[in-house]
């Protein structure tokens, strides 16, 4: 009797903030001085879902294995794993951010999508972030610029130039 193993199905890789959550709400943290790093994170649990990135996320998550690729530090995983449940999405693996990794999103988003594409086909990463969109490009993985929240210049260099998102 002959088994063949199942393809795995393709891996689509969503952000979450600006994708799935609205930090709209928690930028004045950042918008302070000095900046509230403990503040901004401490809100994130009151985020407003985004209908337009639960749609992506629950169209994908029919055929797609999905992972949810965030900058949030390891020390928000309890409350991303509650607001991501709470809002109703599809399961899948949390990956986070380091504690103390200052690397711009778009080189710790790329290793961790490196890593992933070495146990699956990366079918698609979801991302706000422009600087995430052009090196995952670069890398050869087809993307979707989540343009659906205009994105404030605050969040923009917290991503890029402090390497906190």
């Amino acid at each position: 009797m002959h088994t063949h193993e199942e393809t795995p199905p393709p891996i689509a890789v969503l952000d979450i903030d600006g994708v799935l959550a609205d930090v709209r709400h928690r930028l004045h943290h950042l918008e302070q001085r000095p900046k509230s790093w403990p503040g901004f994170f401490a809100a994130a649990i009151s985020d407003p879902l985004l209908a337009e990135g639960a749609a992506v996320a629950h169209r994908l998550a029919q055929d797609h294995e999905v992972v949810y690729l965030t900058g949030r530090p390891e020390r928000c995983r309890q409350d991303t794993l509650h607001w991501l449940r709470s809002h109703g999405l599809p399961e899948g693996a949390l990956l986070m951010r380091r504690e103390n990794d200052r690397r711009p999103a778009r080189q710790a988003k790329l290793a961790h999508l490196r890593a992933l594409s070495v146990r699956g086909t990366v079918a698609i990463l979801v991302d706000d972030d422009p600087d995430v969109i052009d090196a995952a490009t670069a890398a050869g993985l087809p993307v979707m610029l989540a343009d659906w929240v205009p994105r404030p210049r605050v969040l923009a260099k917290a991503q890029e130039q402090e390497g906190r998102l």
